[in-house]
């Protein structure tokens, strides 16, 4: 609730001050059981629970912090324990309704886990310079697992083999401080798509006899609606599995988001270890929240924070009044990080920006040429419209030549065939020449290696992931990376992409004579150093999440919200320490500046998902098919969405059920969700 209206209205107290009229509370008690009237009085009169809570906020009173960090966190304490009492109310209702089948933290051991990671890397080969890099990193990532839970920093360049590397950390340091859980956070879905298949495939082997599904969880898409009925409040997950691969989406919404859907995951954030994948892509106007957030987990909730990139951002060096992320130098985990990028350099970046911008068509031409020059190229663009655009005319030009077409219009499971076909024609043994154009989705997290990459301009951390996809695992001398501007770049509208931009052109200005002598200078710690500084610098007022009197009474920002909300509070008289306007923060709080909402799609077994979905009304085999559909899901914005609906293109499962579906003519087999029509209606038999 909102503690403070946005009038200053005492709401907390009224609210305390209910009447018996409106509370029922002595109806309750007159039909009450009494072992539960047993138990109430004893935790009532039990000083343990306000003791320990007392304890808490005087635990994070005392660090030395500003008030607006010291409020902020004791509003995360109270978000916690609301988890807590709402997802206890959802399991109970879910163990009366279906039974009990959820994992309830029974899981199997991190021994056991980390002895099948073992035996998975003993397996593999250390044949070159590279793998015996990865290696080295594994190793380094195994001895600071025995270092006591705090915040981490895992700096490797891309293709360094982080992810391993970082289960390898996880999987021992739980074991050595019995941790609940292993949270595996990305920004992309199609790192998703890859990672956690590359994990569940070591952990859930067969030959062990697991039940697939019982160990690595993913949690990736927004199937239900915001608002949920009794049916999907009970569908809803809550992240009870040992290992879960989510979203930086997901996780911002479970502490920040406005509801209970999410709201009831924030306690099993608690004795976790997180590893942030990619962490330089958290959105910017969460900075603040995020580094309070982080600091709040690992101080008072016994939790660890690992922050993987090759592009590390600089959370540590924001304004500290405001919260800055709790890391040293004896943080990383890596102990010479700038020896490992010169070891691990496997190509020259180039810039090839020109006067007035590359054409489309050119940029087609360019593409074909460094296919025939290297053998493959990825092209990387900044929006999906130019992905279809380039693809289009390069397939045009060479309609022989294998291409792929990659964005987030494709479901996970579409993706997933394509990246599939692509590893093998990117085979050594292959001999096949390959395109792929693609959105940034593939820049992050993707096991892809290509002879060449031609990268939009964008922000230099971008560059620097889409580089990884070039040469990655040595097998040439050099690889090549061609940074180009496009002539007609609607990107130049989204903020994000064009201030990311400024500063990327401003280091390459800045670093254009030291290039001539060092290819890969533009890739290194000291150069990414020097972009967050112009980065950050470019937009610090707005990493406190700054909302405006279109969307709220006045401009004000949600780190206030939910800290001093100095601006409500002004000349007020407050009898109450909480004055956080919960409820107003959580409805504006966006972690993207639209939400999405997830549609199945009928991709292959999507098809056969979609029929069940629509046919079965039991509550825990939906929760099952939910599960499978997030496979054959595409998040799609409102107005997207909006226009889909109007023509009849997207349905409900079963009405009121929120779940919706995707007919069958609008999705095409190489863009995937199309706003119009690219197939003949099939014909329909009930």
């Amino acid at each position: 609730i909102d503690c403070l209206g946005s009038d200053g209205s005492d709401l907390l107290t009224k609210r305390l001050g209910k009447s018996d009229g409106f509370t029922h509370q002595q109806e309750a008690w007159n039909h009450m059981e009494s072992p539960v009237q047993s138990r109430y009085q004893y935790l009532v009169s039990s000083q343990e629970i306000p003791s320990e809570i007392r304890s808490k906020i005087s635990s994070i009173c005392q660090k030395r912090e500003s008030e607006t960090i010291i409020r902020f966190k004791v509003g995360l304490l109270v978000r916690f324990l609301f988890s807590c009492l709402i997802d206890a109310d959802r399991i109970n209702t879910a163990d009366f309704e279906l039974g009990k089948h959820r994992l309830l933290g029974q899981y199997e051991g991190w021994q056991t886990l980390f002895n099948r990671l073992e035996c998975h890397l003993t397996s593999l080969t250390v044949d070159s310079q590279i793998n015996q890099l990865r290696r080295t990193v594994s190793d380094h990532c195994l001895a600071a697992a025995k270092r006591e839970q705090g915040i981490f920093t895992l700096t490797v360049p891309t293709g360094g083999g982080k992810t391993l590397a970082s289960l390898r950390f996880a999987l021992r340091h739980a074991e050595r401080h019995q941790m609940d859980r292993v949270i595996f956070v990305v920004p992309y879905t199609s790192i998703i798509d890859q990672n956690a298949k590359t994990v569940r495939n070591i952990l859930e082997a067969q030959q062990d006899g697991v039940t697939p599904g019982s160990i690595v969880l993913e949690h990736h898409s927004n199937l239900l609606p915001e608002h949920q009925t009794w049916r999907n409040k009970l569908l809803t997950e809550n992240w009870d599995a040992p290992v879960i691969f989510t979203t930086t989406v997901q996780l911002l919404e479970t502490i920040f988001a406005g509801g209970t859907r999410s709201a009831r995951r924030m306690h099993q954030l608690a004795n976790a270890i997180f590893i942030f994948d990619e962490i330089q892509t958290l959105p910017l106007k969460c900075v603040h929240m995020f580094n309070n957030a982080m600091n709040f987990l690992v101080e008072q909730c016994g939790s660890t924070v690992v922050l993987c990139t090759a592009t590390q951002p600089l959370l540590d060096q924001v304004d500290a009044g405001k919260g800055a992320i709790r890391i040293t130098k004896a943080s990383e985990i890596i102990p010479d990080v700038t020896n490992l990028f010169v070891e691990l350099a496997r190509v020259e970046v180039i810039d090839r920006r020109k006067p007035g911008g590359w054409k489309s068509e050119d940029l087609a031409d360019f593409a074909l040429e460094e296919v025939q020059r290297s053998g493959s190229c990825l092209v990387v663009v900044n929006t999906k419209a130019a992905a279809r655009e380039i693809y289009r005319l390069c397939r045009k030009s060479s309609p022989d030549l294998p291409a792929f077409h990659l964005s987030t219009n494709m479901c996970p499971a579409h993706r997933r065939g394509c990246f599939t076909k692509l590893e093998k024609l990117l085979s050594p043994k292959s001999g096949s020449a390959v395109l792929c154009i693609s959105t940034q989705l593939i820049e992050a997290g993707v096991d892809l290696d290509f002879g060449s990459v031609i990268r939009f301009t964008a922000g230099l951390d971008s560059i620097a992931q889409a580089a990884g996809r070039c040469n990655r695992h040595g097998v040439r001398t050099t690889g090549r990376v061609s940074v180009v501007n496009a002539a007609e770049d609607a990107s130049d509208m989204i903020q994000d992409i064009r201030i990311g931009k400024d500063a990327a052109e401003r280091v390459l200005r800045e670093l254009a004579d030291s290039l001539t002598s060092r290819k890969d200078q533009l890739l290194s710690p000291e150069a990414m150093r020097l972009y967050f500084q112009y980065y950050f610098f470019e937009r610090r007022k707005e990493m406190g999440y700054p909302v405006g009197p279109e969307k709220h009474k006045r401009n004000d920002t949600l780190l206030n919200l939910l800290s001093e909300n100095s601006m409500a509070a002004d000349g007020h008289v407050l009898p109450n320490y909480l004055r956080q306007s919960f409820k107003a923060a959580g409805k504006l709080f966006q972690s993207i500046d639209a939400p999405t909402q997830g549609v199945v799609v009928p991709y292959e077994v999507g098809k056969e998902l979609i029929d069940n979905l629509c046919a079965i009304s039991e509550v825990e085999k939906q929760f099952d098919l939910l599960r499978q559909a997030q496979q054959f899901t595409v998040n799609v914005f409102p107005n997207v969405l909006a226009r889909l609906q109007a023509q009849g293109a997207v349905r409900e499962v079963q009405e009121g059920s929120g779940i919706l579906y995707l007919d069958s003519r609008f999705y095409d087999a190489e863009f995937g969700l199309s706003e119009v029509p690219v197939r003949p209606m099939e014909m329909q038999y009930v």
